[in-house]
C-alpha cells in the first residue's frame, strides 16, 4: 500500500502533503487544543487538495466529507454564509463534480479526469450566473444577521466560480479557489480576534492558497500531457 502511494504521488507531492499536514496540526495544538472538528477538517482538506491536484475524483469524496465539516464549524461562529455555501452549494456540486470527473477519465485511467475547457460564450454565462447567485445570497445573509457580511458573500462568488469550473473541469478551477483561500484568510482573522482559536482555521486556509496554487500547475501541466497523448494518437 505505502509502495503503491509512493508510486502514484511525486516527492514533491508527498513533501507539500506533509508539511501541509504538520503546520496544520501544529496550529491546532498551539492555538486550539480543543475543537478536534477542525483538525479533522483541515486534515481532510489538505488531502482532497492533492488529490484534486492529480486529477483524483477521489478528491472530490473528500471535499464532500470537508463541506459537511467546514459548515458545521462556520454555524459555531454565526458564519451562515460560509455554511450555507458549504452545505448548500459546494457540496452538492461536489457531487455533480464527482460524477462528471467519473463519467470522464482519460484513456481509461479512472484516477485521472480528462482537462476541459469553456468557451467564452460560457464564461459570460458564468459570470452572470454568479452575480445573480451572490445577489441572492446577500439578501439571504442579510437575512441571517451573518458576521462580516461583505467578505462572507464575496466568499459566496468565489466559491460559486470555483465549483462550477471544478465541475467543467477547467484547470482554472483552483485558481478561482486560491482568491476564495484569501477571502476565507480574512474573514478567520476577524473571527480570530475574538477567539484565538481560529487562528489554526487561518493556517489551515493559508495552507489551502498554496496547495490550489500548486494544483493550477498541475492541471495546467496535466492539459498539456494530455494534448500530445491525443495528438500521437490521432498521427498513428
Amino acid at each position: 500500500m505505502i509502495k503503491q502511494l509512493r508510486e502514484y504521488f511525486s516527492k514533491t507531492e508527498i513533501l507539500i502533503w506533509s508539511i501541509s499536514s504538520l503546520l496544520v496540526i501544529v496550529s491546532f495544538f498551539l492555538f486550539d487544543r480543543a475543537n478536534y472538528l477542525i483538525l479533522s477538517a483541515s486534515l481532510i482538506g489538505v488531502t482532497y487538495l492533492i488529490l484534486n491536484a492529480k486529477g483524483n475524483p477521489l478528491g472530490q469524496v473528500l471535499v464532500i466529507m470537508f463541506s459537511i465539516l467546514y459548515g458545521i464549524i462556520s454555524y459555531k461562529f454565526s458564519y451562515y454564509g460560509e455554511m450555507i455555501t458549504y452545505l448548500g452549494m459546494t457540496m452538492p456540486m461536489a457531487v455533480f463534480a464527482l460524477i462528471s470527473w467519473l463519467r470522464n477519465p482519460f484513456n481509461g485511467n479512472r484516477a485521472e479526469v480528462t482537462v476541459g475547457s469553456i468557451s467564452k460564450a460560457e464564461t459570460v454565462f458564468m459570470i452572470v450566473l454568479s452575480a445573480l447567485v451572490t445577489l441572492l445570497f446577500y439578501f439571504i445573509l442579510q437575512a441571517y444577521y451573518t458576521a462580516n457580511i461583505l467578505p462572507s458573500t464575496l466568499s459566496v462568488t468565489t466559491s460559486f466560480i470555483a465549483v462550477y469550473l471544478t465541475f467543467r473541469r477547467n484547470p482554472f478551477y483552483a485558481i478561482a479557489y486560491a482568491a476564495n483561500d484569501i477571502v476565507l484568510i480574512a474573514l478567520w482573522i476577524l473571527a480570530s480576534l475574538s477567539d484565538t482559536r481560529y487562528i489554526s482555521v487561518v493556517v489551515c486556509f493559508a495552507v489551502f492558497l498554496f496547495n490550489d496554487i500548486y494544483s493550477f500547475f498541475c492541471w495546467q501541466k496535466m492539459k498539456k500531457r494530455q494534448s500530445e497523448v491525443i495528438s500521437e494518437t490521432i498521427v498513428s
